[in-house]
């Protein structure tokens, strides 16, 4: 059933107001426990006041029973309590999925990474159709809190695909846009964690682990570390029940125990602080493993890519408690207790030694794989939210044609849709008319919407087909005073790079916005001619928008070749009017020759 954008932000309003008050209901029950901790607490004083004031011998005995009850209390509601917080925690974390989706659809910032570090001058279209930064197609589409992710993300807008893949990916994305309301929890898992630390946790277990645990690997060192608990045990009951030698033995273990931990110390320390820490993390990354392990795939993009093997996520629980185990050394008085007994850090690294033998092989693709969800599901989401877009149809020959196309950074109330098509071969289209009537903005909508398109999203249209292009654009183009480039020179720059292009590539698409501008008009009109032949002659396709009429006069030469449109303005009660509508044709109206119009000046 197709939804409005409207009903989905009625949905995601709902599931704000459910998850609000799962949260309110959860702190309410952790408030009512802690008022049973405290009263556990009390009524352990009063037994103990009992206790002191009691002449009976058998009460005596009961109330010592009774002691116990509050303390096992305690415990179990410690243990509740513990449960209780990470799940105060998810919920939370859901909150600001649903309402980050709301804020989205209502046109406020995504909460998620806006990509600024992938910006890129150099780059043949990314920095000119706003793909990076602010207010960019990825603010807007990303969902990924892990890094691999968000590289991810990041290349399927700025990488060129092939039709096959672009096709597999459409399908990837259309499964698992149906799963949407399955998604948010396994986002919800994957929020809020340093992402540095899963990162150094893969690089430590693919490079770093194996040599590091080196000197667990001696049969007699695991065959002493494994006795260590036995012999602890059996010299405290001998030394309760006989004393004496026993009690020695004892302290001489105990000593020498914390002595040889220490003398391994530098070589635990590696271990333990690539890990420490991180129990938490990795339950939660396992539970989104386990949200991937338990659907169904069926695309080929995803089960080419997905560890199939169910038991991913119960590896990557043992790691989480073994590491938990070996937290326990970061208590200094408990952790020297359990070294001098048990030799605890040596059985936890033994510990990790086994795993890393037996169960960590698939890990580290499956921590990746998080990533490549995490992108597919960014593209999904963005077509669940715009349910009006559509998914492009990709060609094996030379097509471009859109009907009702939009831009997607526009916000839909604002937005003016456009219809347009290529020929069936390259032409380059001459698109004229005065500031601000929109021919940036039409540049730019087509070319971002062939972005979408190519990572395999749908795109801001009521209807798209075209074929693979390379990409090339000019439009903003910057001087840069620290590489001492002037405007001239950044543009000669960025002509040099895309007439490189084109000729290496005969599907190149080229998105030109008033070339030369850092230079004298009749200069500007020259060399704009001359790169429109250069195009033409290579049968290159191309939208060039100038103010200048007289590079709209080459249709005259190149009639079949080069196509005229345009944007017009009108005024209203002495106001500029646009209705950002694009028509055939050059322009024949300038906001220029209209406004001095207005003050009473006319142009012949």
């Amino acid at each position: 059933m197709f939804k409005t954008q409207e009903q989905v932000k009625i949905e995601y309003s709902r599931k704000v107001d459910e998850v609000a008050k799962q949260i309110g209901a959860t702190k309410t029950f952790i408030d009512q426990l802690s008022l049973v901790r405290i009263g556990l607490f009390l009524l352990e004083v009063l037994f103990f006041i009992l206790l002191l004031n009691s002449d009976n011998n058998g009460w005596r005995t009961l109330i010592q029973i009774l002691l116990a009850i509050p303390i096992i209390g305690f415990i179990f509601i410690v243990r509740q309590q513990s449960k209780l917080d990470r799940k105060l925690s998810f919920e939370k974390k859901l909150l600001w999925v649903y309402q980050n989706e709301l804020n989205i659809l209502n046109d406020l910032e995504n909460g998620y990474d806006n990509g600024k570090r992938f910006e890129s001058q150099s780059h043949p279209y990314s920095s000119d159709l706003d793909i990076f930064g602010n207010s960019s197609l990825f603010a807007l589409t990303n969902r990924c809190s892990t890094k691999t992710g968000n590289e991810m993300l990041a290349a399927s807008f700025a990488d060129l695909k092939s039709i096959d893949e672009i096709v597999l990916r459409q399908k990837a994305i259309k499964e698992m846009s149906d799963l949407t309301d399955k998604t948010y929890e396994f986002r919800a898992n994957l929020l809020g964690h340093e992402t540095s630390k899963i990162e150094l946790i893969k690089d430590h277990l693919s490079t770093k682990l194996a040599a590091q645990l080196s000197f667990t690997r001696s049969s007699f060192f695991r065959f002493y570390v494994t006795l260590v608990p036995f012999i602890s045990l059996f010299l405290i009951l001998g030394g309760l029940f006989f004393g004496g030698v026993f009690w020695k033995f004892f302290v001489f273990f105990f000593f020498a125990h914390i002595g040889w931990n220490s003398f391994f110390s530098k070589k635990i320390d590696l271990v333990f602080y690539s890990f420490s820490g991180s129990s938490g993390l990795l339950n939660e990354y396992s539970k989104a493993i386990q949200w991937t392990e338990k659907q169904q795939w069926s695309s080929k993009y995803i089960l080419d890519f997905i560890q199939m093997d169910s038991t991913v996520s119960e590896e990557i629980k043992s790691l989480s408690n073994v590491i938990q185990n070996f937290d326990s050394r970061l208590n200094l008085m408990i952790g020297s207790l359990l070294n001098a007994l048990f030799l605890w850090d040596f059985r936890c690294c033994i510990q990790l030694e086994k795993w890393l033998q037996t169960s960590s092989k698939n890990v580290i693709s499956s921590l990746n794989n998080l990533g490549q969800f995490e992108e597919i599901i960014s593209l999904s989401t963005l077509g669940y939210n715009a349910p009006q877009w559509t998914v492009p149809q990709i060609e094996s020959s030379f097509t471009l044609s859109a009907i009702a196309l939009g831009h997607p950074l526009i916000k839909e109330s604002s937005r003016i849709a456009n219809n347009f098509s290529l020929e069936n071969r390259p032409t380059v289209d001459i698109v004229t008319g005065s500031n601000m009537a929109g021919k940036s903005t039409f540049l730019r909508t087509v070319g971002i919407n062939m972005v979408l398109a190519y990572s395999g999203a749908p795109v801001c249209a009521g209807e798209m087909k075209l074929s693979v292009f390379s990409l090339n654009t000019y439009m903003r183009i910057k001087d840069s005073l620290n590489e001492n480039t002037s405007t001239f020179k950044a543009e000669l720059n960025r002509l040099k790079m895309i007439l490189t292009n084109v000729i290496q590539n005969e599907n190149t698409f080229v998105l030109i916005d008033e070339m030369l501008r850092g230079t004298n008009s009749r200069d500007k009109y020259l060399g704009s001619k001359v790169f429109i032949e250069k195009l033409l002659g290579l049968k290159r396709a191309a939208l060039f928008a100038t103010h200048d009429l007289q590079l709209a006069d080459m249709q005259l030469e190149y009639t079949t070749l080069l196509r005229n449109f345009h944007f017009d303005i009108s005024i209203r009660n002495g106001e500029m009017v646009f209705d950002y509508k694009l028509k055939k044709g050059p322009c024949s109206t300038f906001n220029a020759a209209l406004l001095l119009k207005e003050i009473g000046l006319s142009l012949d």
